[in-house]
């Protein structure tokens, strides 16, 4: 077998194996003792005809061809350590010559990455004050989410409950029909188009009313940007709600009820502290790994970034079968060929890798491990909050990959907890409490050339209509 190394960069080699028939035999005997199986050759029992005959019959070539898929990587896993060569993820392989095999293998090398002067770096976490004005804002949400719906006996406002027919059509197309749909009118609501709802305020009960909407230049489906649709609108009823009067009773009709208003509020202040506290703290790791990945260094093969692409490419058509949507279609909706969605990918694979890349150079470097006790409290404690799911939770994390992945996501909780401790000044500083990474923010959660956990990332969405549904009972409320 000769090897040669076609290039070699810090990032990469490539290498040149052509193999000789003495490398090749044991692999053309087993493609054979696989392939004698499946034929009737006149002369031999099913299974017996020596391989000569076999070659004779299916011609050499055939029974190297059905080799290859064992032959290639076998040899390169034996090459790759014969030349002390470490492979980051999978290689790429392409096959030149079938006689004698030749391929050409890219390796991809583990990614060089400086942290460069980050120890000098001091962050603060800023915790907002919580002040009464802030209280009493929540305090108004409870009483809006708590106050019922009743009919109106008057024109439309904004924020009040409709019940609509609505059909809308853009060039002789309708593209939407909704009959009988709820919907909140407000100023900030885009459905069906940015606008709509301007035009219901004032309406009465029973009233029908017929307009046409610009749609604005930048609305980002570009078959309907700047073009006009014209809609026709029944109110069928008008609802308000009737707020409560915040005093005692009030507060005690507040989840398992309160003594009094002030105990409400002093439930409310509190919880918006601690929300505050959580809020600051995720801010602070999150600026703590922007500012690191500004002053680290990465050099990676570009394999590793179309790896990555390819990973959330998958991710997100597995995403959209589950809402029953082909690729096709989602595109379309995009406006966008399979191309230029892959390559607007590119850059958020490239922000995951370099964070992924590191936090992993700053883990080894700080000495950060999880260990398999860890591991197993985590999962006991996923599975304890699945509620009814517990039983399929456990199967689900019972897999070593599973485990793998669970132990990936500790480490780089425990090492965004390093970096804030280094950030405030804390070199000697023991590691704090449990502080979950923002989703937005996480890297990929396993090795690169291992499959991801699902992600945790919200599903698009997408309507299979034209424009989004009209329902929007839930649009302006206050949550």
């Amino acid at each position: 077998m000769k090897v040669t190394r076609e290039s070699v960069t810090p990032t990469e080699v490539t290498l040149n194996i052509v193999m000789d028939s003495e490398d090749e035999d044991p692999f053309v005997n087993r493609s054979y003792r696989r392939t004698v199986g499946r034929l009737q050759i006149p002369g031999f029992r099913k299974g017996k005809a020596p391989r000569s005959i076999v070659e004779s019959y299916v011609g050499r070539t055939a029974l190297v061809q059905e080799a290859l898929e064992f032959m290639i990587p076998e040899t390169l896993d034996k090459v790759l350590k014969e030349e002390d060569v470490q492979a980051f993820i999978e290689p790429q392989i392409e096959v030149t010559e079938i006689e004698p095999v030749s391929f050409t293998a890219v390796v991809p090398l583990e990614p060089q990455v400086d942290l460069g002067e980050f120890r000098s770096i001091r962050l603060q976490k800023e915790v907002p004050e919580i002040d009464d004005e802030r209280v009493a804002e929540v305090l108004e949400q409870l009483r809006q989410e708590s106050a019922p719906w009743e009919p109106a006996e008057r024109p439309v406002n904004f924020g009040d409950l409709l019940n609509l027919n609505v059909l809308g059509t853009i060039d002789d197309e309708q593209v939407v029909d909704d009959q009988a749909v709820d919907y909140v009118p407000q100023a900030e609501n885009v459905l069906p188009f940015p606008g709509f709802a301007v035009y219901l305020e004032g309406m009465a009960e029973d009233e029908e009313k017929e307009f046409t909407l610009t749609i604005p230049e930048d609305y980002p489906r570009p078959q309907y940007a700047g073009k006009e649709c014209h809609f026709y609108v029944q109110v069928l009823s008008i609802k308000e709600k009737r707020l409560p009067d915040l005093d005692d009773e009030f507060a005690k009709g507040v989840g398992e009820g309160y003594d009094d208003l002030e105990a409400l509020r002093q439930h409310l202040r509190q919880r918006l502290e601690e929300e505050a506290e959580a809020e600051a703290n995720r801010r602070l790791e999150q600026e703590s790994l922007e500012e690191l990945v500004k002053v680290a260094t990465v050099r990676a093969s570009d394999m590793l970034y179309q790896r990555e692409v390819d990973r959330m490419q998958q991710d997100r058509e597995r995403s959209l079968q589950n809402q029953r949507i082909p690729m096709e279609t989602y595109l379309g909706y995009l406006g966008q060929t399979a191309e230029e969605f892959r390559e607007q990918l590119r850059p958020m694979a490239e922000d995951r890798l370099t964070r992924y890349l590191v936090l992993r150079k700053l883990a080894e470097e700080e000495n950060v491990e999880v260990s398999s006790e860890e591991v197993e409290e985590e999962i006991d404690s996923l599975v304890s909050s699945a509620g009814d799911s517990e039983e399929a939770m456990r199967r689900a994390l019972s897999s070593e990959s599973a485990k793998e992945n669970v132990q990936s996501s500790l480490t780089d909780r425990k090492v965004i907890q390093r970096l804030v401790q280094i950030f405030q000044g804390e070199e000697g500083g023991s590691e704090g409490e449990s502080q979950e990474t923002p989703e937005s923010e996480q890297p990929p959660a396993s090795e690169p050339d291992r499959e991801p956990p699902d992600q945790d990332a919200p599903e698009p969405n997408v309507p299979v209509a034209d424009v989004e549904p009209l329902d929007s009972t839930h649009a302006g409320e206050t949550t």
